[in-house]
């Protein structure tokens, strides 16, 4: 996706007359090649800095390269994916709903709006701020692989040692719905059946598809209908979303009867329904039809967990993650290394700071590769993985004239599709929200008559033995998906998220890195052009061979191409500006007197929109 190729300013108090050229100077990496000087940050007004080799009048006052301000109210705030969802977790606010009432019904519309990312197929986290206990709380809804489905099973079935993308072979347990009544049930103030009404009417009424979700739509048709793609069958996956014959295009209005009907049962029978009762049944009858594994026994086992989070300290600023068998802790990895180098010094946007960065996150991904699995079935050590010692003593390894090598080459998953999403109550409850399908749409495989697709997570299990991650019955898989919090002084400060895969630990630092280190708001924050670097080693399949020892790295349009040469020039083999550096969510918490006041910030990446009253 191409960004507008110019940078904002930062705040005085923040960015003072840092240059580009300093940050270099500060890790002793010459410049007198390819990164000229920039001019230093000039004043244009009592809140805004503009420089003079950038668009100056894009905004009267914030960053110039921000898409829009944040929306405020005192009452609650809510960002999805799709303006509806988000109007629907407003309205479920005004009703005297909570957060996670909120957040439910929100979630029920997604799988609707935005089958591309999300449903009742797949998985969900979600990590609350509880102002009862004054702490954040964390629920992991991750299934577990078929229990009758085989380790020597999988491996028949992979090809070149990978477990193949769609088809039952990746079908793992869907958690999401579970994870939605077990929320409900601590922190619920709404009758469930009251939290599906709206999913319901917008299945029956249609709805014209947005932008960007009609793209991926028309994308996973296209795969799953492709010969050779290893699908048992695709007529289901075909009647649900193309009844036509054909993807729905940009502005054709979609429904999904289907998934209505699933839906009422749902509301009505709760969430027995979907895992000892009709659905179950039905999903049961299905694999057993098309030879998979998934059983109503693997569904009446699933159960989400709650948990306390992982926390790192950065800069003053306590950093949440998910445990669990998630990537949640290359996020606090990266900052520990981070926390290492003087990343404000150095410049916002800098040829030093995003090489920094970079190596922080090739680092971190070693471990991510090696360690994290489902902790039932493994010992994780996760203490030490999470240490400042650590983390000193692997930042060590960063050089600023030089890029570390080697490394173990093979691409991490890079193409998760998921839905973020996040919502906060007039009563103080925040709750961050992740859910998915994993790749794309997920398996390709739509059970008789329900309306939602099967998520394809197993497909990143190990099958190397000795892995802490090797496929086993009644396991979790490893998990991409991770919703994000951070709190200041004992009080929750933000939830936030980015979406996509082995992006959202690369995309959850830079958020950070932007509002501490460089001092942006949380609308600019999340509009800054990004950095995605591929190629780290992992063992979940999907490895790509010719990327090489360094990996590639892509940079958004936004990034100066003063920065991008000193890259270029330092040794980091450049990919094209792809698109796939995530989409963003966040709720901030601010104190206005004795208010409570909300900040909502989406971005321009998706189809999303973030509201407050």
């Amino acid at each position: 996706m191409r960004r507008r190729s110019f940078i904002a300013s930062l705040p005085l108090a923040v960015a003072g007359s840092v240059s580009i050229s300093n940050s270099d100077k500060a890790l002793g990496q010459n410049t007198s090649s390819s990164e000229p000087e920039l001019p230093k940050f000039q004043p244009a007004g009592a809140d805004r800095f503009v420089r003079p080799d950038v668009h100056a009048g894009d905004r009267v006052s914030g960053a110039s390269f921000a898409s829009r301000s944040a929306a405020m109210g005192c009452s609650g705030a809510a960002g999805t994916a799709h303006p509806l969802a988000t109007l629907t977790a407003i309205e479920t606010l005004k009703r005297g709903g909570s957060a996670i009432d909120a957040a439910v019904a929100a979630n029920a519309c997604l799988g609707f709006l935005e089958p591309t990312s999300s449903g009742i197929g797949g998985d969900c986290f979600a990590m609350v701020w509880d102002p009862k206990l004054g702490r954040v709380v964390s629920l992991a809804g991750s299934g577990r692989s078929p229990r009758s489905l085989t380790l020597e099973t999988v491996r028949a079935r992979a090809k070149d040692g990978v477990i193949p993308k769609y088809g039952a072979i990746s079908i793992s347990t869907p958690g999401a719905l579970d994870a939605w009544w077990t929320l409900h049930q601590r922190y619920g103030r709404l009758k469930w059946s009251e939290l599906f009404a709206p999913a319901i009417h917008l299945c029956e009424t249609g709805v014209p598809v947005p932008q960007i979700i009609g793209f991926y739509i028309k994308r996973n048709l296209a795969i799953f209908t492709r010969a050779g793609s290893g699908l048992e069958e695709t007529a289901n996956a075909m009647h649900t979303y193309a009844p036509s014959g054909q993807a729905p295009n940009e502005g054709d209005v979609f429904r999904n009867p289907d998934l209505a009907r699933t839906y009422r049962m749902i509301a009505e029978g709760g969430r027995d329904v979907y895992y000892d009762g009709p659905i179950a049944q039905t999903i049961d009858a299905y694999f057993k039809r098309i030879g998979g594994w998934l059983s109503r026994d693997d569904l009446r086992d699933q159960h989400a967990e709650w948990g306390d989070p992982l926390v790192t300290k950065y800069r003053g600023v306590d950093v949440y993650a998910m445990a669990a068998n998630t990537q949640g802790l290359a996020t606090l990895q990266m900052l520990n290394i981070l926390e290492n180098f003087d990343l404000r010094t150095m410049g916002f946007q800098s040829s030093a700071s995003i090489h920094a960065q970079t190596e922080a996150k090739r680092l971190a991904y070693e471990d991510r590769a090696r360690y994290y699995a489902d902790p039932h079935f493994a010992k994780i050590p996760i203490e030490w993985l999470k240490s400042k010692a650590y983390a000193a003593e692997r930042a060590k390894l960063i050089r600023p004239d030089r890029i570390l090598t080697p490394v173990y080459p093979g691409q991490a998953p890079s193409h998760g599709d998921t839905t973020y999403f996040t919502v906060s109550d007039a009563h103080g409850t925040m709750i961050s929200m992740i859910q998915s399908n994993f790749r794309g749409m997920g398996s390709g495989l739509v059970a008789d008559g329900l309306g939602f697709m099967f998520q394809d997570r197993g497909e990143l299990f190990s099958l190397q033995d000795g892995h802490p991650n090797l496929y086993q019955p009644g396991k979790r898989p490893f998990q991409t998906i991770i919703p994000g919090f951070a709190t200041k002084d004992g009080m929750p400060w933000m939830s936030f998220g980015v979406m996509g895969g082995d992006m959202q630990p690369q995309g959850q630092a830079q958020i950070i890195i932007n509002r501490v280190d460089y001092g942006l708001d949380i609308q600019a924050a999340g509009d800054s052009p990004r950095w995605h670097h591929e190629g780290s080693s992992q063992s979940m399949g999907e490895d790509a061979p010719g990327l090489g020892p360094k990996g590639v790295l892509r940079l958004e349009a936004g990034v100066p191409e003063a920065t991008r040469r000193a890259l270029v020039d330092l040794g980091w083999p450049m990919g094209a500006s792809d698109g796939g550096f995530g989409r963003y969510e966040c709720i901030e918490l601010r104190k206005s007197g004795s208010d409570r006041v909300y900040a909502a910030a989406t971005e321009m990446r998706a189809d999303g929109v973030a509201l407050a009253y």
